[in-house]
């Protein structure tokens, strides 16, 4: 099954290839990169979805010309459940990509878009099969920057570049901590194969290794506060990159510090209580900045570090059981984190697909600049709610199954862990409640303002439904949200192996099954009974008039589409609460006299923690100018700086060896 996977990533780098060489024929270059990139796709999920029931999967090894490291690659359940996902959300995205990329042939060639989108799927493939510390970064390096490159792809803009900036510095921060970690762990196990990384023995300086991997790999998966470049990068992106990037890249950290983790031997306690730390900061910060929000991809950004932080709990539930020697808690957590991995792919592509669809109508992401879409765009609209609901992790779609999953394994560890470490695994349940309750609020506020109401602008009462290369990919990603929910039983194998290795089990507890049969009924009987009440209605209302009726006005006797709910008047009294949490910040204009002409009111949250690293960041690029003045343009000075650098390394050397003399 490898040598599909292999497969799958050489049809990727084609279709770039190719489309680069059509790059002069808009038309050429998205049919061939399209079609290699579904034809990879289908190869690496069958492949990797075998594997995941059971089919052997082995590795491959080859030597290279570079001084470290070798080319080796194998699959095993962990990289083979990752595999399923970056292939999965990486078809759908494709065609969704050549319908939305479509209509802009006129702007700027799409070849590049093409071309990077290929490459960058290939990349994110290639480090989850990596079994060399070397190849891994090789492709981890590949992957950020086939990704900026797409951050990037409207370039004529200066919020794009300012994202791309934003992006490119985080990312490279990262790798730097992703280097000396590989670097420091092949060190200790004798060589950069993972293989000789996981039979070696436990580091002693496991618990500083494990803040390098959390720190670098955090980085990518937007653990909060390392997340600042999300909210910049993903509207920046087309629409489909953002899909991408959010559904499958930010995974690509996820991955990574669970591979990390499988390096340094069993976990301390701590370890889990950082995740969960992690989690709950992440879960209610990304979900609080989201509510806030006025841009609809910004909102959808700010739910990817929501989701980011339920993932993290999950795995903290995880280590903790773990550490207690507890692998009932243990393979529950690690379930639910992987499930919640898959979900998250499926329906945060799904919503940013509709956020998509809905830019291409109405060519704006105001979202108090919508409204009245639902009419204009029902199958967008339809496909939008289906993933609002799975993300609001509302029964019966796939978001509840695996957070039921996350609340499973945090009773579980309350009710059988010490009770030191029972209440750190009971408080993960009323966190997570508060996450999703504000999630559904945040949603209620999307898809009432953008779909409901009536149109705020001309652009959206001019709104038209997408074309089918749009919709398409979208019917799919609903209908996969809707099967997890019902199969919630079923889709429990796809995450047995991966999360019995981790949780160093021979396979899933057996009293797992029954609940989630239990879940998949129930989901099934309220599909049913909602059905069967919609053709009740149908047949109750067939031959009766209807007449339609304006809505009362409150007494307003013109009532316009002005006077509806704004996203921040909605919003208001629930973020209220945690007004610390955010830097407010108020333009008012009161009106004056007695016929005020004009009056206005503004206010914008912004994000602490992000307004936190730009200010440190440019403290520090103002430290670095100051250094400036060592540059004069002269050899022999910098000759000077290259002989006095050596003599203090020198006598560091030396005195590395002066013996220690004690009176």
């Amino acid at each position: 099954m490898l040598w599909l996977v292999l497969c799958a990533i050489v049809f990727y780098v084609a279709g770039g290839f190719a489309a680069a060489l059509a790059a002069r024929s808009d038309r050429a270059a998205l049919i061939t990169g399209t079609a290699c990139a579904v034809f990879g796709s289908i190869l690496g999920s069958g492949a990797s979805l075998a594997v995941l029931l059971g089919e052997a999967a082995g590795s491959v090894t080859a030597r290279w010309p570079a001084p470290v490291g070798q080319f080796q690659v194998g699959l095993d359940g962990l990289s083979a459940f990752f595999a399923l996902c970056v292939f999965l959300v990486s078809g759908l995205s494709a065609v969704y990509g050549a319908g939305y990329l479509a209509g802009q042939h006129h702007a700027r060639r799409l070849a590049p878009a093409v071309v990077f989108f290929d490459l960058l799927v290939a990349s994110m493939a290639l480090v989850v099969i990596a079994r060399d510390g070397v190849l891994f970064l090789l492709a981890w390096e590949v992957m950020s920057m086939t990704s900026f490159f797409l951050v990037t792809f409207e370039n004529d803009r200066d919020d794009v570049r300012r994202a791309g900036t934003i992006y490119l510095a985080a990312s490279h921060a990262g790798v730097v901590l992703l280097i000396l970690f590989f670097t420091l762990v092949a060190q200790h196990a004798g060589g950069f194969g993972f293989d000789a990384m996981q039979r070696a023995t436990a580091p002693a300086s496991s618990g500083a290794l494990f803040w390098l991997a959390l720190l670098g790999f955090g980085s990518k998966a937007g653990f909060w506060p390392m997340h600042f470049w999300l909210p910049e990068a993903h509207p920046a992106a087309p629409s489909h990159v953002s899909a991408l990037m959010s559904g499958v890249m930010i995974k690509m950290g996820v991955y990574g510090l669970l591979r990390a983790l499988t390096f340094l031997g069993p976990p301390p306690a701590w370890w889990g209580l950082v995740l969960l730390g992690i989690g709950v900061t992440s879960g209610v910060g990304g979900v609080l900045h989201a509510l806030a929000q006025h841009d609809l991809k910004r909102l959808l950004a700010y739910h990817s570090v929501e989701n980011i932080g339920i993932i993290a709990l999950g795995i903290g539930l995880g280590l903790l059981g773990q550490a207690q020697a507890n692998a009932d808690v243990a393979f529950v957590g690690y379930a639910g984190a992987l499930l919640h991995v898959l979900n998250h792919g499926l329906f945060k592509g799904l919503l940013f697909q509709g956020a998509g669809s809905v830019l291409r109508a109405t060519a704006t992401r105001d979202i108090d600049s919508l409204g009245g879409l639902a009419r204009r765009m029902p199958v967008t609209a339809l496909t939008f709610l289906i993933g609002a609901v799975a993300i609001s992790a509302l029964p019966p779609l796939n978001g509840f199954v695996s957070e039921w999953l996350v609340y499973v394994a945090a009773f579980r560890a309350g009710n059988s862990l010490s009770p030191a470490w029972a209440f750190a695994g009971l408080f993960v349940a009323p966190a997570l409640a508060l996450i999703g309750g504000l999630a559904a609020a945040c949603f209620v506020k999307a898809y009432g303002i953008v779909f409901l109401g009536e149109p705020r602008s001309p652009a959206a009462a001019a709104a038209r439904e997408s074309g089918w290369l749009l919709l398409a990919p979208m019917f799919v990603g609903a209908a996969l949200c809707v099967a997890i929910g019902l199969g919630a039983s079923a889709s429990l194998t796809l995450v047995s192996e991966p999360a019995a290795a981790l949780a160093d089990l021979a396979g899933a507890p057996a009293n797992l099954e029954g609940p989630l049969v239990a879940v998949s009924i129930v989901g099934a009987v309220f599909v049913c009974v909602a059905l069967l009440l919609a053709l009740l209605r149908a047949r109750l209302l067939r031959g009766r008039e209807v007449r339609t009726a304006g809505t009362w006005g409150c007494g307003y006797v013109h009532p316009e589409p002005r006077m509806q709910y704004t996203a921040a008047s909605f919003a208001q009294p629930l973020l209220a609460p945690f007004a610390i949490v955010f830097r407010h910040v108020a333009h008012t204009r009161a009106p004056e006299g007695f016929f005020p002409r004009t009056a206005s009111a503004e206010e914008h949250l912004g994000d602490r923690a992000a307004i936190a690293i730009e200010y440190a960041s440019g403290a520090f690029v103002g430290f670095l100018g100051r250094l400036r003045a060592m540059e004069h343009g002269r050899t022999s000075l910098y000759l000077a700086y290259v002989l006095a650098t050596l003599l203090v390394l020198l006598v560091w050397h030396a005195l590395r060896f002066i013996p220690v003399v004690r009176v």
